[in-house]
């Protein structure tokens, strides 16, 4: 069974050589999947030692078999694929499939993930404009939406259709296939493999120093020296089309690691001339560098993306509080374009710190919280770090409440006198550190929302972890709570060595605390 072009959608076909797949798996195993009938939603196929083999569709899983997979099945598999690498993956020569196995602690296979593998020809002409540009484009997006797909479609059109000198750095061999040729997926490109994912960003300095690539192409970029590797490249006039972890672009904002990737984050104190000028705090986060990328794309499907053109405009205006909404990019059913831009929030203060970019489908309200002496930096990193439904802004006049210290209270300064005045309230921090912080602004956040007191919960906490510290209890379960509350709770049992996990459905969703 062929399976050479199967229509995805609006100008999209897909090659996928799915019999051969199916033809290394056992035929009891294989042949309850041909008798399928839509075989282009097929996602993997899953034997585990002892356990019943699977198959993975799109939206449904199904049992291939009533008896459970043996060392034979496994070792009929292994028989027909190549040779596993240190990352314990394999493929099928000249195919895109991955076959990643488990294995004991005496190196021995005891499962087995087939991965079908697809290359998809039309899934870049919702960023054409951007691949033709010249640009470096960032690709994000959750695991299974595309993303390794959509770069070897890029690879393709730059190599084919506009004649680049096109290199693709393949670790894993996930972008151009198992064997020493090439996917014809990513057309006259040339492909350099990577023997372990550790090495890649020396095969990226490689790429650049021995073959002049005028485009290289990357998949999963996580590392600290490969975000180093890519703005060396960068630097020399290369373009790069890479994907990274995250879903977001605030994702990489909040990454130490990939931060770089964007320009990467600072915290600049200011001095006082000059933060009355900007009408902001003295302490404010900037962009370090220019951005190893022009543009990055947010990948929500293979018909729509969320576009930030100008990643060094989009990262500036979201540290200066200004707002940055991405271009919505979506294909209509008979392939058109359809291009969106967001609107701006219509009401947001000035001097919002929107790090906690507002999505269009969000609608849940935010408290105006004004830090006055408070550290900035650390009251950004709480809200960002625990979802909590705040912004912080520079001005009072705007604020749903105030965030002060001690010291800076007892001085009763204009703005808190204004505060006051105003009915707004005024909550005064025992110290300006960060736990302080924190306690403060969840309590602020509940404070303006229904449900349970965010202070009562982590009150609760605090006592649990008391508990079972002295050695009283084994295990606690919390009152159920909100996910940003939950997430408090795991940081306060993390920052005292304690073991916690979440259970049960919402509402009803709850911490459990364990000693280790």
């Amino acid at each position: 069974m062929s399976t050479p072009s199967i229509d995805s959608g609006p100008h999209q076909s897909i090659t996928d050589n799915l019999d051969l797949l199916l033809d290394a798996l056992p035929p009891r195993i294989g042949d309850p999947v041909r008798r399928e009938g839509d075989l282009s939603e097929l996602l993997e196929v899953v034997m585990d030692l002892g356990r019943l083999p699977t198959a993975r569709f799109l939206r449904r899983e199904i049992a291939l078999s009533k008896q459970e997979t043996t060392r034979d099945d496994l070792a009929y598999v292994t028989a027909r694929i190549g040779d596993f690498g240190r990352d314990n993956r394999a493929g099928i020569e000249r195919t895109l499939h991955r076959i990643s196995a488990m294995v004991n602690r005496k190196g021995e296979t005891i499962g087995l993930t087939c991965r079908v593998g697809r290359a998809v020809s039309g899934t870049i002409r919702i960023i054409e404009d951007l691949i033709k540009s010249g640009k470096s484009v960032l690709l994000l997006g959750r695991p299974g939406v595309g993303k390794t797909t959509m770069l070897r479609e890029v690879a393709r059109v730059l190599a084919d259709q506009f004649e680049k000198r096109v290199i693709v750095v393949d670790t894993s061999n996930e972008i151009a296939g198992d064997g020493d040729i090439p996917h014809p997926g990513i057309g006259r490109a040339r492909r350099m493999q990577v023997a372990t994912p550790a090495l890649q960003h020396e095969v990226m300095i490689e790429a650049v120093e021995n073959h002049m690539p005028e485009v290289i192409i990357i998949d999963e970029i996580g590392r600290e020296l490969e975000t180093l590797a890519a703005r060396t490249i960068a630097e020399r006039g290369v373009q790069l089309i890479a994907t990274a972890h995250g879903n977001t672009l605030d994702n990489l904002i909040l990454n130490p690691t990939l931060a770089d990737l964007i320009g990467g984050i600072q915290t600049v104190t200011l001095g006082d001339d000059e933060a009355r000028r900007r009408g902001t705090q003295k302490s404010i986060l900037e962009r370090k560098a220019p951005p190893t990328f022009d543009s990055v794309v947010e990948i929500q499907s293979w018909v729509q993306v969320a576009v930030h053109a100008d990643v060094a405009r989009t990262v500036d205006a979201l540290l200066r509080g200004g707002p940055a909404p991405p271009e919505l990019r979506s294909l209509d059913v008979r392939g058109g374009l359809q291009v969106t831009e967001v609107p701006s929030p219509v009401q947001r203060p000035q001097g919002v710190i929107a790090l906690d970019r507002e999505s269009p489908r969000e609608s849940r309200p935010k408290v105006r919280v004004f830090p006055f002496g408070v550290n900035l930096g650390r009251a950004q990193q709480v809200v960002r770090s625990s979802m909590l439904p705040i912004e912080i802004v520079s001005d009072a006049k705007g604020a749903d409440a105030v965030m002060t210290t001690k010291a800076h209270y007892r001085n009763r300064p204009q703005a808190i006198r204004d505060a006051e005045a105003g009915a707004v309230p005024v909550y005064v921090l025992r110290k300006n550190t960060g736990a302080q912080i924190e306690q403060c602004l969840v309590t602020i956040a509940q404070s303006k929302a229904p449900g349970k007191p965010v202070g009562l919960a982590l009150k609760e906490a605090a006592n649990a972890i008391d508990g079972l510290l002295s050695g009283e209890d084994e295990t606690v379960a919390l009152m159920p709570q909100a996910s940003y509350v939950r997430r408090l709770q795991h940081q306060m049992a993390e920052r005292q060595n304690v073991a916690s996990r979440s259970s049960g459905r919402e509402p009803f969703r709850r911490v459990r605390l364990f000693r280790t």
